[in-house]
């Protein structure tokens, strides 16, 4: 007996659900290739091009030093609260989840979820200010166009080329992993340039499920971390509306649960209404799409909330933005970790000594690329590894970065 779904994605096969590739889904077998033509060893073991991708990914050193860069909260006190390593874990989590659902490639999805966040500077969004500040006259830092940059240029564990050397489609979804790019900052220029990646296009699906994937898993899981530093008012908190409804089931269900079991409850529940309202809404904006291209031009997100809930999320991030990210401890941490970046560029601009050897050994003579160079070797710290080079250089410890 065969059984499909209306949308013709799933099939059964004696007894047992398996999941065929939808028509819009991204083909490894049909990639667009890489960069550089692959490597003389060839591929090792039975993988597809999306998955050694992934492990690329996976095994680079840049993905290794997410475990101490910041989430949220800058070298927060306490084990418990997420690091850029752990958020993309659970991007990849929920990625996975949708992919699934939607017949498109996982790997690929995995890949692009796992890497999202690869070009952050130490200290989050903090760092990413400083640098920008400090490279103002130089075009300025962004993350996202930092993390093709690491991929492409600086990670470098081959022999043959600069890079990771990723597949197009890799590269694609993390330039355009907003959506179109129509004035790239110029790492995304200068890379584009070199391996053109279509940024004025809709990325792949699969990128498009990555990049929802995380508003999903920060949305629900900064909920945890804002209430565990005592930032998030509970009650204010439930009175939002895409909590309130949430919370009254599961009160409903677990009136005598112990009341932080109920909230990880919550949070859990969250996920799944937003995962459900994923794919519902995605399968409507794909009715008839029959390729990766047709996603491509099409003109819109794809991967997208209903209108209804899209409008809730909304609210939610703007309660979150008030009550949590610009919390005033919050702010005041931000400006002293800008602080350190600022003052960490201040020492190498005006004495290169100061960096790793290796650095120092390829740090070019002339601005732009003098500043840009400094600056990558910034931005690759871990947040421990910025403060603890501060100390050494300016003979202090900084003032203390926790928000508890």
């Amino acid at each position: 007996m065969r059984l499909r779904r209306s949308t013709g994605f799933w099939a059964s096969n004696g007894g047992l659900i398996v999941l065929e590739r939808a028509p819009f889904a991204s083909d490894p077998a049909r990639s667009r290739g890489r960069e550089f033509a692959l490597e003389s060893a060839g591929a090792r073991g039975p993988r597809t091009d999306y998955q050694r991708d992934r492990d690329r990914i996976i095994h680079s050193i840049a993905f290794r030093r997410l475990r101490y860069k910041t989430q949220v909260f800058v070298a927060p006190d306490g084990d418990h609260y997420r690091v850029r390593l752990t958020h993309s874990l659970e991007v990849a989590q929920i990625a996975r989840v949708i992919a699934r659902a939607m017949g498109i490639d996982e790997d690929l999805t995995e890949a692009l979820a796992l890497a999202h966040d690869i070009g952050h500077a130490p200290f989050g969004h903090a760092g990413e200010e400083a640098l920008d500040d400090a490279l103002h006259a130089h075009g300025g830092f962004d993350h996202n166009a930092h993390s093709l940059r690491v991929l492409m240029r600086l990670e470098a564990p081959y022999c043959e080329h600069d890079g990771l050397n990723l597949t197009w489609e890799t590269l694609e979804g993390l330039a355009k992993h907003n959506g179109p790019v129509a004035d790239p900052p110029w790492a995304l220029t200068e890379l584009d340039a070199d391996y053109p990646l279509d940024l004025r296009t809709w990325p792949s699906l699969e990128a498009q499920v990555a990049a929802i994937s995380d508003d999903i898993a920060y949305d629900n899981h900064d909920i945890d971390d804002g209430l565990r530093a005592g930032f998030l008012d509970l009650d204010e908190l439930l009175a939002q509306d895409l909590v309130a409804d949430q919370w009254r089931e599961v009160e409903r269900r677990y009136p005598s649960a112990p009341h932080d079991r109920k909230l990880r409850e919550l949070v859990r529940s969250q996920i799944g209404l937003m995962v459900n309202d994923v794919i519902a809404e995605t399968l409507r904006r794909v009715e008839g799409m029959a390729s990766p291209d047709d996603i491509r031009a099409g003109g819109r997100a794809s991967a997208a909330f209903s209108e209804a809930l899209e409008q809730r999320e909304r609210r939610f991030k703007r309660f979150m933005y008030d009550k949590l990210y610009y919390h005033p401890q919050q702010v005041e941490t931000s400006r002293r970790a800008r602080s350190v970046l600022a003052e960490l560029f201040a020492a190498y601009s005006q004495e290169p000594v100061l960096m790793d050897e290796e650095w120092i050994d390829r740090l070019p003579r002339h601005e732009p690329a003098r500043s840009r160079h400094i600056a990558d070797y910034i931005a690759g710290m871990t947040d421990r590894f910025a403060l603890s080079r501060h100390a050494e250089i300016y003979g202090r410890t900084p003032e203390q970065l926790r928000n508890v």
